[in-house]
């Protein structure tokens, strides 16, 4: 009986000193296994970039106007030929105008004669045949007749309608024989030989644009780029769109350049000679701010930055980060702020 209490006390050390070996050995095994977390890295070098915007602009004529009469009357003869090209000063329309003519003839007589009698006057004048103020009366009514028949051939001039400047004619909207009155438009004309664009772009970008930059544009149904150099913005921002009108002169010369024609702006703005880029993966979104990790010595560094341009595989950093930080890319949700890590495989940035 006590040799078999021995052996059970016997089996039950046994039992305890198994049941302890077993729990210490994984923990000696996870010591002897623990060491600094491999991840990627990412070196921080300056680059220059560039952020490129679309915005929807028009095409619009270098100049454009609607053909109007000065005065009132009936059209006697009529020269536009819808979409034909009329140089400056080109008569288009000419009204009514014999009752201005009759009277530019009479006043036209009238100062013929008075001219001969200020010849006479002067000729008294010049024996003490007359007075001074006779010859000076005969003298204003020459000029009176020479400032009515100016008045007289200023108005004919108003019945004709001429071409401002070379362009294209539009559609007409009078015919022979119509009644004219100053509200009606006759036709509109348009310098179509070049061509205007004009586009709006955010407010962040108005110092980015000035004149003589280049833009290129794409016009809707088109194939190809076309060239236009900025010629002047507005003096302000829009209060309501919070954009900056642009116009801008087209250099291209193409038939499917039209008019009024929708076109899409490309441009390359917020220039940066630099930026410190980063993948977009490396960056860790928070509640209040955007926080990146960084390699320090053989720890975890978590410091909180500044974003700004980005594209589908970088992230421009304004502030947190300076050229020649390595930033971790990979593993982000396992690493705790100084934890123990080490660079396995580091990269820098490829252009695209």
């Amino acid at each position: 009986m006590i040799l078999n209490s021995h052996r059970f006390a016997a089996l039950l050390v046994v039992i305890v000193l198994a049941s302890c070996q077993s729990k210490k050995t994984p923990v000696q095994a996870n010591n002897r296994n623990m060491g600094p977390m491999v991840v990627d890295g990412f070196l921080v070098t300056p680059q220059t970039i560039s952020d490129k915007i679309e915005v929807p602009g028009s095409l619009m004529p270098a100049e454009e106007t609607q053909i109007r009469t000065e005065v009132s009357g009936r059209v006697v003869r009529l020269n536009v030929q819808e979409g034909t090209t009329v140089n400056q000063g080109e008569l288009l329309v000419k009204l009514f105008d014999q009752d201005l003519q009759a009277n530019l003839k009479k006043l036209q007589v009238q100062l013929e004669i008075a001219n001969k009698n200020e010849e006479r006057l002067r000729e008294l004048l010049s024996i003490n045949g007359i007075s001074q103020q006779d010859y000076d009366l005969s003298k204003l009514n020459v000029e009176n007749l020479k400032a009515d028949i100016e008045s007289v051939q200023i108005a004919i001039s108003k019945t004709e309608i001429r071409a401002p400047y070379r362009g294209r004619v539009g559609l007409r909207n009078v015919s022979l024989g119509t009644y004219l009155s100053p509200t009606e438009i006759i036709t509109t004309i348009r310098q179509v030989e070049q061509l205007k664009l004009e586009f709006a772009v955010p407010e962040k970008y108005a110092k980015d644009v000035r004149a003589g930059s280049k833009v290129v544009f794409r016009v809707d149904g088109g194939n190809r780029d076309h060239i236009a150099s900025v010629i002047a913005t507005e003096s302000g921002v829009d209060q309501t769109t919070r954009t900056l009108r642009i116009r801008a002169l087209v250099t291209s010369n193409h038939t499917e350049l039209v008019p009024g024609i929708f076109a899409k702006v490309f441009l390359q703005l917020g220039n940066s000679t630099n930026a410190m880029l980063i993948p977009t993966q490396a960056v860790l979104p928070q509640i209040r701010n955007k926080q990146v990790i960084l390699l320090r010595k053989d720890s975890a560094f978590f410091t909180t930055v500044e974003t700004g341009i980005r594209d589908s595989v970088y992230v421009q950093i304004l502030n947190g980060i300076k050229p020649g930080d390595t930033v971790v890319t990979t593993g982000l949700m396992a690493i705790r702020p100084n934890a123990k890590i080490k660079i396995g495989s580091l990269s820098r940035y490829q252009s695209k």
